[in-house]
């Protein structure tokens, strides 16, 4: 099944079911995703209903400029660090020591509001080095403290695709206090549509999006990395939030920077993971970050070429 979210001057919106093809909608078992999520269960066969009447050519004519994130605001939001070879990268470029843990790497970020795919992202000033971070996250129903890796798969309700902006010249600021992002982690950027793991297909493997994300940055191609190489399955962090504490349902939680070891095939999904690349191979960074008016595009699609998540495509202004 494919969820969304339609602007009707509320806050959270207005839940509705999307067709395969992304053409047509149909409202939803609830009024808003977050009452859907608070009693999954209870609404599973109309859920199911509905969706078979969109796949029956049912349903009305979906204007994709309505639509706003899936989850405007959220209970929570928790970013990872899956992918090895992101970290191995900045470790590298910038003489970091590697973080001495066997535990996924987690922080808690804002989650009060999230950009809708088209909409322009304000930044105070170029100065802070604007950066986007492409990443797979999911959304769970209420999970209970101390879950396990195994029991945490059935939690995962819903799948997303998220930019995760970043101002650079902040973060390390911010990072030597040792307490944690404030100013360096604005707003995320979800994409319009959410996705139940069965819509993936084969590309969904042992809590795993198995899928490039391909990335454009002014209309030039930057990187287009797999999901499949995260070293924790979303299952694993979310068992990892949870151990001392339960989490709300409509949990958001990442899956970091998309990044691939074969980064010279892949690219990359950030700026400042380019950079490192250049630092590494060329003695300095060349790549500059993000000027108002940049624009920035992502997107994965299905094994069979298919729209899923649809694409955010928005542009930097100042605020």
């Amino acid at each position: 099944m494919m969820l969304a979210t339609l602007h009707d001057g509320s806050p959270d919106g207005r839940l509705v079911l999307v067709s395969a093809d992304h053409a047509r909608y149909a409202y939803g078992p609830s009024a808003t995703l977050q009452q859907l999520l608070d009693a999954w269960d209870a609404h599973r066969d109309t859920l199911h209903a509905t969706a078979r009447v969109l796949a029956d050519g049912g349903g009305e004519a979906l204007d994709p400029a309505r639509l706003i994130a899936p989850l405007p605001r959220a209970w929570q939001w928790l970013d990872g660090s899956a992918f090895p070879s992101h970290g191995v990268l900045m470790q590298q470029a910038f003489k970091m020591p590697p973080i001495e843990t066997d535990l996924p790497l987690m922080y808690q970020g804002m989650s009060h509001q999230f950009f809708s795919a088209q909409a322009d992202v304000p930044f105070p000033t170029e100065a802070d080095g604007i950066d986007f971070e492409g990443e797979f996250g999911i959304i769970t129903d209420a999970v209970p403290m101390g879950v396990s890796a195994a029991d945490a798969m059935a939690h995962i309700k819903l799948i997303v695709q998220i930019n995760d902006w970043s101002l650079r010249t902040l973060a390390p600021v911010e990072m030597k206090t040792g307490f944690g992002w404030i100013q360096a982690k604005p707003a995320c950027s979800i994409a319009p549509v959410a996705v139940t793991p069965d819509a993936l297909g084969e590309a969904w493997q042992d809590g795993r999006v198995c899928l490039p994300l391909t990335v454009t940055w002014n209309g030039a191609h930057f990187g287009h990395p797999n999901g499949r190489e995260m070293a924790f399955g979303f299952h694993d962090l979310i068992a990892h939030a949870a151990r001392t504490r339960s989490l709300p349902a409509g949990t958001i939680i990442g899956s970091g920077t998309v990044s691939n070891e074969d980064y010279r095939t892949a690219g990359s999904t950030c700026v400042s993971e380019r950079r490192g690349i250049e630092m590494i191979e060329q003695g300095r960074p060349i790549t500059e970050f993000l000027r108002f008016g940049d624009r920035v595009r992502m997107e994965a699609r299905s094994l069979d070429g298919g729209p899923l998540f649809g694409a955010i495509d928005q542009r930097v202004v100042q605020a």
